[in-house]
């Protein structure tokens, strides 16, 4: 689809007014019939950077579901959905424990509802449709009251139909700033993929497998068929569309990098020693420099990479592998200054890829492999065929008939996850909880302890992790390709005597993946 030059035009000129640096022109861009005031600062606002969605501050926001005309390069617009008309979101800048509060608004001609990635709110905040809450129906609004108490970087996005509505573009970023930083510079990446012609691919999906490389899966003639996202894109925008990252020389940059698509990537910064501060937003002990080896980060998953900026000059940040899309997601780090690009793409170029298996220096963790649990259980993640369709099963089984994890309050609890699909990575995510990564296919995890709340296993892989039921209520753990989880990939950790404090509505279309 291409707009028109007026529309384009005109597009522009209303999305950089709402996204003024300016808190006043802020407050007016976000004035939606509501009494609430939202602060939005951009550009250098203590180091915080921004490219192509506004950055909002303070305790109280106001997000409204929209549908608009999103530009992803020169040559290709689509028909988006979006939370406060950009796509990514509003990004959504908070203090470490400091309560906020966040009306959501639904203008859209569907169901919606915000869930908190990564951020142990309360139950009834989750935003898990038919779990948690009704969805938001049209026209109306939803109030999320909670307080984050972990620094890092998070996200949010819908998790009504998620499998269709994060892929038209409803997420952002939400960052829980620490009370003390080491760094001067504070950009965030988010990773999506796009197809160029949606209306075409959509009548030729039905009857095509999820494989993204193709195979055998694919002659079976089931599910979704990934080659048709052949757009990838870095918070929102591709190839030269996207923002260049300015740093000074000298600064400490950190580069928070989101995956909110269904397919893994690579990431290689050029020219610099890197270290690997932070995964899915929780900091690890002692990180070693790197030096050009590729970040793979998998749906739902968060890396954080800093640098000291010490080598003048424009360099590379870009996606790596040979996937249609890959050679958009590609955008340079720029010294103030200097102009002169030093560095030449390679990212059909197979390096060595990052590992947090023996990573960081070591220090003890809550959890052992060894250590008495209450709660011990399997997690056999597969596909099956039912009714001529490809299904994705844990135990067998598919939600809701999936069998749920019982825990009493207080229990320590130990999962191993097994992926034996023949084909498919599972990046399996847990709500309203972190866990430890003990092992990895019966290897124990050496140096930093790694806690995280996403967990992508390859085909063959298996995983234990442990967690403190600390956090009572019904909570989801599903693949976070949504793909997987909208066709039977999700179960729940259940609290022992945990009520819900809503009551279903039936005519609310709750769609909770």
């Amino acid at each position: 689809m291409k707009l028109k030059l007026v529309v384009i035009l005109s597009f522009a000129i209303l999305l950089l007014a709402a996204c003024s640096s300016n808190s006043d022109m802020n407050d007016e861009s976000m004035e939606r019939e509501e009494e609430t005031e939202n602060t939005g600062e951009k550009d250098e606002v203590g180091g915080i950077q921004t490219t192509s969605f506004e950055t909002l501050t303070g305790n109280e926001f106001n997000i409204v579901a929209t549908e608009a005309n999103h530009q992803l390069n020169d040559e290709v617009s689509v028909n988006a959905l979006t939370f406060n008309g950009s796509v990514p979101g509003s990004q959504i800048r908070v203090k470490e424990g400091e309560k906020v509060k966040i009306n959501l608004k639904n203008e859209l001609l569907v169901p919606v509802t915000i869930h908190w990635h990564g951020i142990k709110v309360p139950n009834d905040m989750d935003g898990i449709p038919g779990v948690t809450q009704n969805a938001v129906q049209p026209s109306e609004t939803f109030t999320y009251e909670f307080t984050p108490n972990d620094p890092g970087t998070y996200m949010y996005h819908t998790h009504q139909n998620a499998v269709e509505q994060m892929d038209k573009g409803l997420y952002g970023a939400f960052i829980v700033e620490p009370k003390e930083k080491a760094y001067d510079r504070d950009y965030t990446l988010m990773l999506d993929e796009w197809m160029s012609n949606p209306d075409e691919e959509d009548s030729n999906m039905e009857g095509m497998d999820h494989g993204s490389m193709g195979g055998m899966d694919d002659m079976q003639g089931m599910g979704h068929d990934m080659s048709a996202y052949d757009i990838f894109t870095m918070n929102g925008k591709s190839s030269n569309s996207i923002d260049p990252l300015i740093v000074k020389e000298e600064e400490i940059v950190r580069i928070r990098l989101v995956n909110v698509g269904y397919m893994s990537h690579e990431i290689h910064l050029h020219g610099h020693d890197f270290k690997v501060a932070a995964i899915d937003g929780q900091e690890l002990n002692e990180p070693q420099e790197l030096k050009d080896q590729v970040i793979s980060i998998a749906p739902g998953e968060r890396y954080d990479v800093e640098f000291t900026a010490d080598n003048p000059g424009e360099w590379y940040i870009e996606g790596h592998g040979n996937m249609d899309g890959t050679v958009g997601m590609k955008t340079t780090i720029q010294y103030e200054g200097v102009s002169e690009l030093k560095d030449k793409s390679n990212q059909d170029e197979e390096l060595p890829e990052f590992t947090f298996t023996n990573y960081g220096g070591f220090k003890e963790g809550e959890f052992t492999l060894d250590q008495d649990y209450d709660v011990e259980y399997t997690m056999d993640l597969n596909t099956a065929m039912q009714d001529k369709n490809m299904v994705y099963t844990i135990n067998n089984e598919i939600f809701p008939d999936t069998e749920n994890i019982a825990v009493k309050e207080g229990d320590l609890v130990k999962v191993k996850l097994v992926n034996n699909s023949m084909m498919d990575d599972h990046p399996m995510h847990l709500h309203g909880h972190f866990f430890q990564v003990l092992s990895e296919n019966g290897k124990p995890i050496e140096g930093s302890p790694i806690i995280k709340d996403t967990i992508n296993l390859k085909p063959g892989d298996e995983y234990v992790v442990a967690f403190k039921a600390d956090n009572p209520g019904n909570w989801l753990f599903h693949c976070h390709d949504l793909h997987h989880a909208s066709t039977g990939m999700v179960n729940m950790i259940k609290y022992d005597g945990f009520k819900p404090n809503f009551t279903p509505d039936p005519n609310a279309n709750n769609k909770p993946e």
